[in-house]
């Protein structure tokens, strides 16, 4: 592929720098070990019994190695003083989240290991949102959600989302909308702590600096009766992010320009680690896009320290203590990536993979049928606020319907309230709706996945989409010879303006 080649020049933004050894600490342990065979007596003259002195605690102990952020919170969590990749570990879990596509099945498996009377670990660590399959007439998708309701009304369970009222998503004060986002803006996502999720994106939360990764229906439902799980602790890739962010770029880019680098199975129940100044630069939700899509990279988990950032999104958001923790300098990696982010253009992945990494530009010529902008990974405040950038630059209408799927609740009233910056006091829905697309839709995960035949904007048929979500495996968003091309808001905005596959700098230049 000619991008490939082009970022792996001598002036590309990636370094792949060679596996990080155990050679800093053979000195000191060859010196230990020359020194106590320099002290052992060849001859034994006696034996007596030592005079007793009050003496101080030892101040070094074993030799302690450095630890990651993953490998210090795993750590914490399972009661040692340090863990080392490939160490099984049980963890005590600080949140478990559960939605309608796997909740049923969990609390199956629960009510089946633990009895029916049974009781949770913790009713108030418990997080339960329906979100995927919500606005349909679909029985068996409505019948998920009861099956959530009448858990928990039983187990009294405190954080439950709930939505009745499927027509009118407003009349259901409680409901939120995508978990993923969701979580962060409800204050579930803290620093320090152990989130797992019945959801292999649950990843999203490692933006807070967090452990936070996808499970099953079997661990959730054990995890329901007990608090705790084993775990594996994985070894740590660390990516160092600098330079200045392109105003064309966005988090969405990094982290196709990523998965493009070490396939989508290069981190394979490996932690992530994002570091570095451009990404401390990033807002909590673009982190948010940054981590979510680790798993497209087989990634056990991402992470990202927190910061100033972190701390003034969780105010007020969160009344738990909470504890960051930050890798050690001594760290141990299993390798280090390293960009210059100021390098980099507008990314998109094509048919059928993530990894399939090709830039904006160089597929100009692919036409489109549609665009969707929504889903954990593009449906957040900030990414309908790029796209109106871009409708408001160009001044133009849209060539392909652009159906737009706010996640949560919040960001539905966001896309109706907030100006956009620049624009004389309209909001990001006046943009939208001058440039043709569609009203926004009702907010949940919509179809990213597919679901039920009424879904809006489900592709029942092949088309050829620009989407922000974060999979274009055959059969996403409904049609198993629909064509994906996925993209950041800036680019799917781009594209529904011409019709075209389209690098943002044509109008945000």
């Amino acid at each position: 592929m000619a991008s490939s080649s082009a970022i792996a020049s001598s002036s590309a933004p990636f370094i792949n720098k060679k596996d990080v050894g155990l050679s800093a600490f053979s000195s000191q342990s060859s010196f230990s070990v020359q020194t106590a065979r320099q002290r052992i007596s060849k001859k034994i003259v006696s034996v007596m019994t030592p005079q007793q002195t009050q003496r101080t605690p030892a101040t070094t102990g074993s030799v302690k190695t450095g630890m990651t952020m993953t490998e210090k919170i795993l750590a914490k969590a399972s009661d040692k003083p340090e863990v080392s990749p490939g160490d099984n570990v049980w963890v005590n879990v600080d949140v478990l989240m559960t939605h309608d596509v796997c909740g049923p099945g969990s609390i199956g498996i629960f009510k089946k290991e633990f009895g029916q009377n049974a009781k949770v670990w913790d009713r108030e660590k418990l997080v339960i949102i329906p979100d995927h399959y919500i606005f349909t007439s679909d029985e068996r998708a409505n019948r998920n959600v009861d099956i959530l309701r009448d858990f928990c009304t039983e187990q009294n369970i405190k954080y439950f989302y709930d939505i009745k009222d499927l027509g009118n998503f407003r009349a259901n004060p409680d409901y939120k909308g995508v978990c993923h986002v969701a979580l962060a803006q409800e204050g579930h996502c803290r620093p320090g702590e152990v989130l797992l999720g019945t959801d292999s994106h649950t990843c999203t939360a490692g933006a807070f600096g967090q452990f936070a990764t996808g499970i099953g229906n079997t661990d959730a439902g054990f995890v329901l009766g007990t608090g705790k799980i084993l775990l594996k602790v994985p070894p740590t890739l660390r990516f160092v992010m600098d330079g200045e962010m392109p105003d064309y770029l966005l988090a969405k880019d990094l982290i196709l320009q990523i998965i493009g680098e070490i396939s989508v199975a290069g981190a394979t129940y490996k932690a992530m680690e994002f570091v570095g100044s451009t990404v401390e630069s990033l807002t909590m939700e673009e982190r948010m896009t940054l981590c979510n899509m680790v798993v497209e990279a087989g990634g056990k988990n991402g992470v990202i320290p927190a910061d100033k950032t972190t701390y003034d999104y969780l105010e007020g958001r969160t009344s738990v203590p909470y504890e960051p923790v930050y890798s050690d300098e001594g760290a141990r990696y299993l390798k280090e990536y390293r960009f210059d982010v100021s390098k980099l253009e507008p990314l998109v992945a094509k048919p059928h993979s993530p990894d399939n990494r090709a830039l904006a530009r160089e597929c100009k010529d692919v036409k489109i049928d549609r665009v969707y902008i929504g889903s954990c990974t593009g449906g957040k405040t900030e990414d309908f606020m790029a796209a109106a950038k871009v409708f408001l630059a160009s001044g133009k209408k849209v060539k392909v319907p652009t159906f737009l799927v706010p996640a949560t609740q919040k960001v539905w009233m966001d896309v109706y309230s907030l100006p956009v910056p620049g624009a004389g006091g309209k909001t990001c829905s006046q943009i939208f709706e001058e440039a043709g697309c569609d009203t926004p839709a009702s907010p949940s995960c919509g179809a990213c996945l597919g679901g039920p035949k009424d879904t809006y904007a489900r592709m029942n048929e092949a088309q050829v989409c620009v989407s922000t979500t974060n999979r274009n495996f055959p059969g996403r968003m409904g049609h198993k010879e629909g064509q994906i091309y996925l993209a950041s808001p800036y680019t799917a905005a781009a594209s529904a303006l011409t019709g075209y596959v389209t690098d943002p700098r044509e109008f945000l230049q």
